[in-house]
């Protein structure tokens, strides 16, 4: 909660501090991509941004944290179910996002990340999952790839693959590589003019916490003012953004973040042949954003944990939004979390 705390006055202070020194001016681009230009024989492609979308982040370093929580565990076989309380859960999330291929009609990105979630439990002695949890904590290391392909002026498909592995290991002491679990999303959108462009398309997803395919909608937009602005893939995350200049920017809106993790500490017990814990939450938070010097740039937000899901099945099967039963289904309190980073994002 104290962390929780510094990091709410840290925002408040440089929200301040913008508002005194800083003014609206003339908003520069962070965009990743080239702007749309003369190709082959005068031929134009739309580009993959609209006026003053957030800085794309090339690098980034971050901590996250979250408070307290009740946690809930259901009967397991011949187990009774039991109560434990977490007193926080915390861990460093590293990424790198790198443009391989940047052309006026291709665009072609690589993205690498590293997440990882440690239990703090008060009497973890109370069940085996939790011994797990506190003992071993959860990690994901994964391979992004995302292509930006324009038709023409107002048409393009934005596609993206998602390579996850995801589950109780430490880095020195890797699982298999046979649990990686593929993601991805494809959508096809129109770009109406240069404030905004949406699309519509499907996405193979673990979001949910577990293998689920659910439509999608891709929303960017910027008002006419150019203050304020919309930047959301729907169901996934959403975020209404105020600019307050090139310098200073605040979001308010949500993420669903959630996946699979192959549990390797709990293989044999209790019969559990291929033991996955199913981990899904939303977050609804403000995020503030600043440039500390040029294209270093700071990200704090906070906001509410609301637990979706935290399950122990067994196996990776697809139940579509069936209603069967877990082999192990968990109740999770809800917490508040920080998170705060420092990010190169890119000329």
């Amino acid at each position: 909660m104290r962390v929780f705390l510094v990091v709410i006055l840290v925002g408040i202070s440089l929200f301040s501090r913008a508002q005194e020194t800083d003014s609206v001016a003339v908003e520069e681009d962070f965009s990743l991509y080239a702007d749309a230009e003369l190709a082959g024989e005068g031929k134009r492609f739309c580009t993959s941004k609209v006026f003053d979308l957030s800085p794309n982040k090339l690098i980034s370093v971050g901590y996250d944290f979250q408070t307290g929580a009740d946690l809930q565990f259901g009967p397991w076989g011949s187990l009774a179910g039991a109560d434990v309380s977490i007193k926080n859960v915390q861990g460093i999330r590293l990424a790198g996002n790198f443009p391989i291929v940047s052309k006026t009609n291709i665009l072609f990105n690589l993205g690498i990340n590293y997440w990882e979630s440690n239990f703090a439990i008060d009497n973890a002695s109370e069940h085996p999952l939790a011994q797990r949890l506190q003992e071993r904590g959860l990690r994901t290391t994964g391979i992004t790839a995302t292509i930006f392909k324009p038709f023409n002026e107002k048409n393009f498909l934005l596609a993206q693959g998602l390579f996850d592995l995801n589950g109780d290991y430490f880095l020195p002491d890797f699982q298999s590589l046979s649990y990686t679990r593929f993601s991805a999303t494809a959508v096809y959108g129109w770009k109406k003019h240069d404030r905004l462009m949406y699309g519509f398309g499907l996405s193979r997803t673990y979001r949910v916490g577990e293998q689920n395919v659910i439509p999608v909608f891709l929303y960017n937009y910027t008002a006419p003012s150019r203050k304020w602005g919309v930047e959301s893939i729907f169901p996934a995350r959403a975020n209404v953004r105020r600019t307050f200049n090139t310098r200073t920017l605040a979001f308010f809106g949500y993420e669903l973040e959630g996946q699979t993790y192959r549990m390797n500490s709990l293989k044999g017990e209790q019969a559990v042949v291929n033991p996955e814990l199913r981990r899904s939450e939303l977050r609804i938070r403000l995020t503030f954003e600043r440039s500390l010097k040029e294209f270093v740039w700071i990200s704090m937000q906070a906001g509410l944990r609301y637990n979706w899901a935290f399950n122990l099945d067994d196996g990776n099967a697809f139940r579509g939004f069936g209603s069967d039963p877990y082999l192990l289904e968990n109740t999770l309190s809800n917490a508040f979390y920080a998170n705060v980073s420092i990010n190169l994002v890119s000329p």
